[in-house]
């Protein structure tokens, strides 16, 4: 053999890698015992780097490309000694396609028992026990389908496997069953669309009571945070327009609007349970996505765009912590959209509370209108900053009588 077909040689070539690897390999090793002599090695790096799964890959590549090799030689040998096949192919893939299927609904049933129990807990609010049913009904349907078509799918191809004592038969066209697989998923897909739909309108077509008037908080979304606006005694949130954003006036709020005069601001988001609430959501630079996960809630907050929201929560966050045996439960908002490198940070705690403990909460949160933004909208300054200075004159001036009297005496 030449020394260029040498070179060239595959199985050659194959044995060169698997040297290589070994060599490495051992190299490693022992550079690894020499150390671990001093002191641990620690692995964790090595398992977190990307090189260590792309050589594994590959390594796994090589192995399965010797084994396939081998037997294709295995395969020509016995071709070229004029010897009968020694693997029937047909059967391997058959019985493949029979084990397949066994880890794959083996599969299926494990996701349900170990994924299953992450899912969220019950909905805590109205619609959200609708969109639940939905979700499961479509999940149910699915299901079935997905595990019936499998079944037949690889149970055909190991019982229909080619053999030299069977022929095919030529089944080219079947009227009847044109139609079921065609009318039973248009009627099933029917049904589905249409519970959506209704669902959709239930949620965002409501008729309001008078008597139990929602209560609005405005969010607005910003790279990287929250910002939310309530109502205030009037129960409408004020205007506001982008071109009065500044540094201090944030929102820009428009402050000709008399009803953002008694809005207030909080860090949080409290809402009383089983009482609606109507969110109004605007953004100000880029596509967010408002997302309370535990009460089926997700709306794109879009610039330049108001949407709106209406839910009524039914699970006080007291009660859903007994109901997940977690005393640390909390609910959240947060952005369900990849907005930027800070997206992450974009969370708020929302608490469900009673109708009393709301009330008690509404009357200590602030008034947007600080006194900075009056002085900026040449708005009059709140009582309390004008007379603070008159009382402090005046207990200076009793204060400067007491001691004349004291000096006299």
């Amino acid at each position: 053999m030449s020394l260029r077909k040498f070179i060239s040689n595959k199985s050659i070539a194959a044995l060169a890698v698997i040297l290589s690897a070994f060599a490495s390999t051992s190299a490693f090793a022992q550079a690894a015992a020499a150390e671990a002599a001093k002191k641990p090695v620690d692995m964790g790096p090595i398992y977190k780097s990307a090189i260590f799964y792309a050589m594994a890959f590959l390594l796994l590549c090589l192995f399965i490309a010797i084994i396939g090799k081998a037997l294709k030689v295995y395969e020509l040998t016995r071709e070229a000694q004029d010897k009968p096949k020694g693997i029937n192919w047909n059967t391997v893939n058959g019985v493949l396609f029979a084990l397949f299927l066994i880890v794959g609904l083996y599969g299926v049933y494990w996701e349900y028992t170990v994924h299953g129990k992450m899912i969220l807990p019950e909905a805590a609010s109205e619609h959200g026990k609708k969109i639940d049913q939905m979700f499961n009904i479509t999940l149910i349907l699915t299901t079935i389908v997905f595990i019936v078509t499998h079944i037949l799918l690889f149970t055909f191809s190991y019982f229909y496997r080619y053999t030299n004592k069977r022929k095919a038969y030529y089944y080219p066209h079947n009227n009847t069953i044109e139609r079921i697989w065609t009318i039973v998923p248009a009627l099933v897909l029917t049904v589905l669309v249409l519970m959506g739909f209704l669902t959709w309108r239930s949620i965002f077509y409501k008729i309001e009571d008078p008597n139990n008037k929602p209560i609005s908080i405005e969010v607005t979304s910003s790279q990287f945070a929250w910002a939310i606006r309530y109502s205030g005694p009037d129960g409408v949130v004020g205007t506001k327009n982008f071109k009065l954003i500044n540094s201090v006036n944030a929102l820009g709020i428009d402050f000709k609007d008399k009803n953002t005069l008694d809005d207030q601001s909080a860090d949080e988001m409290v809402i009383p349970v089983n009482k609606p609430v109507r969110l109004i959501l605007t953004s100000k630079d880029v596509i967010h996505s408002f997302y309370m996960p535990h009460f089926r809630v997700q709306l794109n907050t879009v610039p330049g765009m108001t949407s709106y929201f209406e839910f009524t929560p039914t699970i006080t966050t007291e009660e859903m912590k007994a109901k997940t045996n977690d005393p640390t439960f909390k609910y959240l908002f947060l952005c369900n959209k990849i907005c930027g490198d800070g997206h992450y940070k974009m969370q708020k705690e929302v608490k469900v509370v009673s109708m009393a403990e709301y009330e008690a909460w509404l009357k200590e949160q602030p008034t947007y209108l600080t006194d900075d933004l009056r002085k900026e909208f040449n708005l009059p300054v709140t009582p309390a900053a004008v007379t603070a200075p008159a009382d402090t004159a005046a207990k200076d001036t009793s204060a400067v009588k007491t001691k004349q009297l004291a000096l006299n005496n």
